[in-house]
């Protein structure tokens, strides 16, 4: 989807200060479908429906039949199956519903996150002019860990029960490890968004990649992030908490000399090398079994893989945003072509 089009500039060097976009007109639709969902009448689900599928004429058949499988196929009678022992329990059921009277405390409403929506898709714009904004629809999907991902080019979806905070007490209840506690902010929602998009467009090659090609498939999408969200922490778009990203900073030659003193970079064991660019709770092998707090993100190799893409790019002053993200580079001489040293 992202590739398909033209890019009028090259991304910034440093990913951080972000193009003039107050000539880009755009504005964004977003529905609060968690509400309406919860507001129905339990007791006369069928008129609900009916003046729902007014309201989401293809969103809300997408949502019973194709998220929540309960299949209806566009009959509402309580008397079927999908109703009676699927969305009415889903909508009435103790649990959901204060997961949706906590979502309703964290969102009265979500201008906050409108607004950095929108300026994401401005930015996205002015990069990729002819790309589709799709429309936003807010979900509370019950712990279910789906978090933001699109339908189609025209719909975003956002869960919002995957986004409640530090504070929130449930994610436990539904094994959500404590290394995602920063994923689980409403400030990520703009990392997801823009994450699920890329991932749509350039999705990660495994089979047969070594970790050095997978450090940069992950390091083009982080590039891809500094773009169009600029200004926007290192700590956030990682999803690294601040002693992580201080302590990657700090050691960034020690971290790519483990990776060649160990001989990682052109290893294509998957056991051995993929937990280095997915999330987990440390690095492992970085720091010694002794240290009982280890600060090294798991995700490690996503990191120094942007940084390998950044220098890169300030190398090739003439490679557009479009033209690295379809450009499959030769790890061999990768490195060589990057002149990337880190001190």
């Amino acid at each position: 989807m992202l590739g398909c089009v033209t890019l009028l500039n090259s991304c910034t060097d440093n990913g951080i200060s972000g193009p003039d976009t107050s000539g880009i007109q755009l504005e964004l639709k977003t529905y609060r479908f968690d509400t309406d969902l919860y507001a129905l009448d339990s007791n006369n689900i069928e008129t609900g429906l009916v003046k729902l599928k007014e309201k989401y004429p293809q969103f809300l058949d997408f949502f019973l039949d194709t998220l929540m499988a309960y299949g209806l196929n566009g009959n509402y009678s309580d008397t079927m199956p999908g109703i009676r022992e699927g969305l009415i329990p889903f909508i009435t059921f103790k649990d959901y519903a204060e997961l949706e009277q906590y979502i309703k405390q964290q969102y009265p409403d979500t201008k906050e996150t409108d607004k950095s929506l929108t300026e994401g898709f401005k930015t996205l714009k002015y990069y990729f002019p002819n790309i589709t904004v799709p429309d936003i629809y807010y979900l509370n999907l019950g712990l279910s860990r789906w978090t933001a991902f699109p339908v189609d080019s025209n719909t975003q979806c956002i869960a919002l029960d995957m986004f409640l905070g530090d504070d929130f007490p449930h994610y436990a209840s539904v094994n959500e490890p404590a290394y995602m506690k920063q994923h689980r902010r409403s400030t990520y929602i703009p990392v997801s968004v823009f994450s699920s998009l890329f991932r749509l467009a350039y999705p990660l090659k495994t089979q047969e990649k070594n970790l050095l090609e997978l450090m940069l498939q992950r390091g083009k999408e982080q590039y891809f992030l500094h773009c169009i969200l600029p200004g926007t922490p290192d700590s956030v778009l990682l999803g690294f908490n601040a002693e992580q990203t201080k302590w990657c900073e700090e050691n960034e030659a020690f971290v790519y000399n483990f990776f060649v003193r160990n001989e990682l970079l052109f290893n294509k064991e998957a056991m051995t090398i993929m937990s280095y660019i997915t999330d987990g709770p440390f690095a492992r092998g970085i720091e010694p079994p002794s240290n009982e707090k280890k600060v090294t993100p798991g995700n490690i190799g996503t990191w120094l893989g942007y940084k390998m893409i950044k220098s890169y790019m300030q190398q090739h002053k003439d490679m557009t945003l479009q033209k690295l993200l379809a450009t499959e580079f030769n790890p061999t001489t990768f490195l060589a072509d990057a002149k990337y040293k880190p001190r």
